[in-house]
C-alpha cells in the first residue's frame, strides 16, 4: 500500500504537471505559431534552444538551472533582491525547470499543427475584416486542436516522469519537493519493492492510458476534418 510519502509525492506531481502544463500552453502557443510563420534568418537557431532538452543529459540542464536558481546564480540573487529566497529546493524551482525541460513537447505539435493550417483560411477571414485576434480564436485554434491536444498530454505526460532535473533542482524533501519518480527510486534503493511497484505500475497505466486517450481522440478529429 501507498504511505503518506507516496501520497504527498503524488499529490506534488500532479500539482508540477497541471501547472507546468498550463505555462507551457501559454508560453508555447505564441511561440509555436511564430516558429509556424516567421521566415526569420535566425529561426533555426531559437527550434534549436527550444529542442535541446530533447537531447541534452538531464542532469546537465538540471546543474545549470541549480546554478542559476541558487543563492549566488543570477535568477537565485534577483529572487533574494526581491525579498524572496532562493528558488533552488522549491516546488517554484520545479515548475521553472519542468516548462523549459518539457518546453520541446508542447512547443513542437503545436508548431506542426499551426505550420498544416492551410493559408486561404486565414486569408478569406482577413478579406472578411475579422482581427488577428478573431482569426487566432475562431480559425486557427479550432483547426488546431489535434496538436493542442497531443501538446497537453505530451507536456502532462513528460513533467509526471522527470527525474533528472527535478532530483538537480529540487532535492529530495518529502513533502516539498518530492515528486513519484523520485520515491520510486527511493523505495527501490531501500529494496522496497512492493512500494515501487504500486507506484511504478500506476505511472505506467496512467502514462498509457493518456497516450491512447490522445491518439484516439486526435484520430476522430482527423475523420471529422476529412
Amino acid at each position: 500500500m501507498l504511505h503518506e510519502d507516496d501520497l504527498s509525492a503524488l499529490w506534488i506531481t500532479f500539482q508540477l504537471a497541471s501547472i507546468t502544463t498550463i505555462i507551457l500552453l501559454l508560453v508555447g502557443t505564441p511561440l509555436a505559431w511564430w516558429l509556424a510563420r516567421t521566415h526569420w534568418r535566425g529561426k533555426p537557431i531559437v527550434e534549436a534552444v527550444v529542442a535541446l532538452p530533447l537531447v541534452l543529459p538531464p542532469t546537465v540542464l538540471g546543474f545549470y538551472l541549480l546554478v542559476a536558481l541558487g543563492p549566488y546564480g543570477p535568477v537565485g540573487a534577483l529572487s533574494i533582491a526581491l525579498g524572496g529566497k532562493p528558488l533552488a529546493f522549491t516546488f517554484t524551482g520545479l515548475v521553472i525547470g519542468s516548462v523549459l525541460y518539457s518546453l520541446p513537447f508542447v512547443v513542437q505539435p503545436l508548431q506542426d499543427a499551426f505550420t498544416a493550417i492551410e493559408t486561404h483560411f486565414l486569408e478569406a477571414a482577413a478579406t472578411l475584416r475579422a482581427s488577428p485576434v478573431d482569426i487566432f480564436f475562431s480559425i486557427i485554434i479550432p483547426l488546431a486542436r489535434p496538436g493542442f491536444l497531443t501538446a497537453t498530454v505530451l507536456g502532462f505526460a513528460h513533467t509526471v516522469g522527470e527525474f533528472g532535473v527535478v532530483l538537480m533542482i529540487g532535492g529530495n524533501i518529502p513533502g516539498r519537493t518530492q515528486v513519484l519518480s523520485i520515491a520510486i527510486y527511493d523505495h527501490v534503493e531501500n529494496l522496497e519493492y512492493v512500494q515501487a511497484h504500486w507506484l511504478a505500475g500506476g505511472l505506467l497505466i496512467l502514462s498509457f492510458v493518456m497516450l491512447v486517450t490522445g491518439y484516439t481522440i486526435n484520430k476522430r478529429f482527423r475523420v471529422l476534418n476529412s
